[in-house]
């Protein structure tokens, strides 16, 4: 894949979070004047032609301004079941068309469309019993900002609907790329009220 053939690559922006924490919509925020699931949006559109917001209200994001985003309306597997990034995700990746679908999560307010797309360029040079390409922490891998293969579909859809909802288990059980990354805080998620402050 070159650095520039955004056809091969797609994006899924998960915006389906309670934010108990936050009190508030998180996806809503405003960072510098601009709600931070635009924010991401942006960032997703700048590195690839197709961006899915997977949330279960894609009415409260209407009004945003999300060029070239499709919404995918998150809907629980069963009556009862919890919903989770990674149900959302499944649901999110049954239809992307491209080979690598870049997920990012809607709390990420530091991305930088240049790292994104310096691992983009990388994506030719992933092993083909790797499933993803992700940075690894010393709490695991960072599942909400990274690269997926569309063929790992079946496996997460088993996984799922075995009542599987954690990302590491899930990646644990796989071969994974790991993704070089120098400055960490493009990874700060804003949770919480204290979060935001750092931010403003």
């Amino acid at each position: 894949m070159g650095i520039n053939d955004h056809s091969l690559l797609s994006s899924i922006v998960l915006a389906g979070g309670k934010s108990s924490r936050m009190g508030e919509d998180k996806a809503l925020i405003s960072i510098n004047g601009i709600p931070l699931l635009q924010l991401v949006c942006g960032v997703a559109a700048a590195c690839t032609d197709h961006v899915y917001v997977v949330t279960p209200w894609p009415e409260r994001y209407q009004q945003l301004i999300l060029p070239n985003c499709q919404f995918i309306r998150e809907l629980p597997l069963f009556p009862s079941s919890a919903h989770g990034p990674l149900v959302g995700f499944a649901q999110g990746l049954a239809q992307v068309q491209t080979d690598w679908v870049l997920l990012l999560a809607c709390d990420l307010p530091r991305l930088r469309v240049e790292v994104l797309q310096g691992w983009a360029s990388e994506l030719n040079s992933v092993p083909d019993e790797a499933i993803a390409t992700l940075v690894h922490h010393r709490k695991g891998w960072e599942p909400l900002c990274g690269f997926y293969r569309r063929r790992s579909l079946p496996q997460l859809l088993e996984f799922v609907n075995q009542d599987g909802r954690s990302f590491q288990q899930w990646l644990n059980q796989h071969s994974i790329q790991p993704l070089f990354l120098s400055a960490s805080e493009m990874l700060f998620n804003c949770n919480t009220p204290e979060d935001l402050a750092l931010l403003q």
